[in-house]
């Protein structure tokens, strides 16, 4: 019985294993099929996350999420629908046109709220415009987290997950996403200068 892997995906005796293999090694849960996968991809990935995105950090944020949904869902991978690469490639387009599309939306759902508060008084308005200030200033200072911490704040705080699912997420202890958000925090804190009673 033939392969149904492309041609271009199956190894060389004595090369190292291409994508096809690697795939259906992180299906079975191998953890440093996913590391070689991981290393064999992530800049396609993150070129065309970054052709779509144009934006650098979330291109690096949606090209992370597109390998976790990997490593999650690499089951779902079937080499009769097109190769790996492709699969990946897939992933990855539709991640980036999503972020495209909420950022578009979020753009059109401040202008629409700008033109509402065109007529309030000004104190509304001087505290829209604080509000803004602090999310920016907000956004600047999660910048100066370390990957890993940003990673935990993100997950927990911004997009609702608890402690014990950041930690599935991330395939780190719940102690360790525990530790990285604490200090993430106290970071965050710092650099927006809060002071503590």
């Amino acid at each position: 019985m033939e392969s149904t892997r492309r041609p271009a995906e199956q190894p060389e005796a004595g090369d190292s294993p291409g994508p096809h293999d690697l795939l259906v090694s992180v299906a079975k849960g191998d953890e440093q099929a996913f590391a070689r996968l991981y290393d064999l991809v992530a800049a396609p990935v993150h070129g065309l996350v970054q052709r779509v995105v144009r934006d650098t950090a979330q291109s690096e944020e949606v090209t992370q999420e597109v390998l976790v949904e990997v490593w999650r869902s690499a089951s779902r991978y079937r080499s009769d629908r097109g190769t790996a690469m492709a699969w990946i490639m897939t992933i990855a387009h539709r991640r980036a046109v999503d972020r495209v599309r909420s950022a578009q939306a979020a753009a059109e759902r401040e202008t629409k709220a700008g033109r509402q508060e065109a007529g309030r008084p000004y104190d509304e308005v001087a505290e829209a415009v604080l509000s803004r200030f602090e999310q920016r200033q907000l956004r600047r200072c999660i910048g100066t987290l370390t990957d890993l911490q940003r990673e935990s704040v993100v997950l927990t705080y911004y997009r609702g997950y608890t402690y014990r699912e950041a930690a599935g997420l991330l395939d780190a202890p719940l102690a360790t996403v525990k530790t990285r958000l604490r200090d993430g925090l106290i970071r965050l804190r710092d650099c927006l200068g809060v002071t503590t009673r």
